[in-house]
């Protein structure tokens, strides 16, 4: 009996051929590799050591989709592209997202649907967040063959913004609309924290209490290494610099102007303006002066950087407690903290960290924290299969673009599950080499302390 296929889509004649297509291509993919986030999860132990975290309340006779399968399940979909629960009403009989959360393939049996996931989401409590929390770190220590010298970590706050009555929404001024405040840290490229607030809240909330948990435990295992925080004016509390300076830390944090600093600043603004005048030439000039606000402890060094711009003055202001000169503090050191704004655009934009539109405050932890882990998956296979290649410092995006989203036929016997890549795909030998970049070492496994 012939089948008729009524969900043919026609398109416009090549010549005098008819052009027809549909959804019946049976075990296809587009997003093949993915196979490399499966890869760099089989290295680093990843979503395992999250889901040993997470404890699972219901009845094992019971269960219809095991907790690490739903898991990999959200964590892979949102590093390939698909933020939203809904996707995973067509993603859960996705034969390569079957294949990646390691469940296996079975076409009579779907993955998660997206009430499951919503449930698994929202089952989480802040202790268990705390526990997935610490993995980042633990991953970031087992990744080093040897102790590094220095470890400059980076803070920032940024904007989630909400439209419904999630919990703790509130209303930001300085960016105009009602938003969470989620806190990061990264050290260089690796993400350490990602933590979700309330914008109710001073944008340096917890973020000294943060400090010390990660110089405590990187201490512990590198009781020689040199810390340094790095931060701009929003993180300029004395207290916090007070306890650098008792515990050996080193800071670099920008401080907001005010009439006591410009004044100091005065007899080098008015050089740059000069010599500006003379040249029409942009004049950038450092200097340094002791410096304490009213609400400080005592003074400290303040590094000064006079610039005239054809648009006008720019004058800025950094405090530290680092011996060198001003000029490659500032330029060197200070100005590099702008990485780390990439690091949450990528974040923000390719990873869909903003996408908390739970209403449970603790479940959007939870999506911040597994957006976190798709970066930390993407960021491995950057640093690891891609350095001296075309891609070394690639985005997330571009990485899913160009590596992730391959078609590939999916074919499977008893022995073997074979994916047939598209032919034409332009970085098939970066791809292979990629593999075996990421096949060479063995799964480490995760200590916590």
């Amino acid at each position: 009996m012939t089948k008729c296929n009524t969900n043919t889509i026609a398109f416009s004649r090549l010549h005098r051929r008819n052009i027809l297509a549909d959804f019946n291509g049976g075990k296809l993919t587009s997003d093949a590799g993915g196979l490399l986030l499966r890869e760099v999860d089989r290295r680093i132990g990843l979503i395992d050591a999250i889901n040993r975290c997470i404890p699972d309340p219901r009845n094992p006779f019971l269960i219809k989709h095991h907790q690490r399968t739903l898991l990999a399940q959200r964590i892979f979909a949102i590093a390939l592209g698909y933020e939203d629960l809904n996707d995973h009403e067509t993603l859960r009989d996705d034969p390569l997202l079957q294949l990646l959360t390691e469940r296996g393939l079975d076409h009579e049996t779907s993955l998660g649907s997206a009430p499951t996931l919503s449930r698994f989401e929202n089952r989480l409590t802040p202790k268990t967040l705390t526990e997935i929390a610490k993995v980042f770190v633990e991953l970031f220590i087992t990744s080093h063959d040897r102790p590094p010298e220095e470890l400059i970590l980076d803070f920032d706050a940024t904007d989630a913004l909400i439209h419904g009555e999630q919990e703790g929404r509130f209303f930001h001024g300085y960016y105009d609309n009602y938003c969470f405040l989620p806190l990061y840290v990264f050290c260089g490229k690796r993400l350490l924290v990602a933590y979700l607030r309330s914008s109710k809240i001073d944008p340096a909330m917890h973020s000294l209490a943060i400090l010390k948990l990660l110089v405590q435990r990187f201490r512990q295992v590198w009781p020689n290494v040199r810390i340094v925080f790095r931060a701009d004016s929003g993180f300029c509390r004395w207290k916090m610099m007070r306890w650098c300076d008792k515990h050996d830390v080193g800071y670099i944090i920008g401080l907001a102007r005010n009439a006591v600093l410009d004044r100091l600043a005065e007899p080098w603004r008015q050089l740059a303006e000069t010599r500006f005048g003379e040249t029409g030439e942009k004049q950038r000039l450092f200097a340094e002066v002791s410096y304490g606000a009213e609400t400080w402890d005592r003074p400290r060094r303040v590094i000064i950087k006079a610039e005239r711009l054809i648009k006008g003055p720019n004058t800025r202001f950094v405090v530290t407690n680092q011996s060198g000169d001003p000029q490659q503090l500032y330029d060197r050191l200070y100005c590099q903290r702008g990485e780390m704004e990439n690091r949450i655009k990528e974040q923000q934009l390719d990873l869909f960290a903003d996408r908390v539109s739970c209403h449970r405050f603790v479940a959007n932890q939870f999506r911040l924290l597994l957006s976190a882990a798709a970066y930390v998956l993407i960021e491995t296979l950057r640093r690891v299969g891609l350095p001296r290649t075309e891609m070394a410092n690639a985005t997330a995006g571009t990485i899913r673009k160009k590596l992730l989203k391959i078609g590939a036929r999916i074919v499977c016997s008893v022995r073997r599950i074979v994916l047939h890549l598209a032919s034409g795909y332009p970085l098939a030998a970066l791809f292979a080499r990629i593999v075996d970049r990421l096949r060479v070492r063995p799964i480490p496994a995760l200590v916590f302390r």
